[in-house]
């Protein structure tokens, strides 16, 4: 007979189900939470308008170009920028503290401001259905 640790298959299960969370359940999880902010249905149109906005010579596109299931470039670094669709690049939307870092660090680079949570919620919409 063999000996089973259970501090091994303890943390096999964690981390399972730490990589399963999805860009849906992230996205949902912040939807909840930019309702009882004040954000009403979202919209993936609305969404893909955002993102395709141009606010004085700055747009999501700049960097991301127009479509989300490509490769981008930063615009000023010239740092590549995996696809943001979810369907190419399942890492996407995935980890709640990033997607907040990052739209709150380019809505205020792109808009000069951050985005409402209206917004937010219409961006997520639409990048999730990518």
């Amino acid at each position: 007979m063999f000996k089973v640790n259970s501090n091994k298959i303890v943390l096999v299960l964690l981390v399972a189900l730490m990589s399963s969370v999805s860009a849906t359940d992230v996205t949902q999880e912040l939807q909840q939470k930019y309702l009882t902010q004040g954000a009403k249905t979202f919209s993936s149109q609305r969404g893909k308008q955002l993102w395709e906005s141009d606010f004085n010579g700055r747009s999501c596109t700049n960097c991301h170009t127009t479509s989300v299931k490509n490769v981008g470039k930063h615009q000023k670094t010239g740092k590549i920028i995996k696809p943001m669709a979810p369907s190419v690049n399942p890492k996407r939307l995935t980890k709640t503290r990033k997607v907040k870092k990052w739209l709150l660090r380019n809505c205020k680079w792109t808009l000069k401001r951050e985005c409402t949570a209206q917004e937010k919620g219409d961006i997520l919409m639409w990048l999730s259905e990518q």
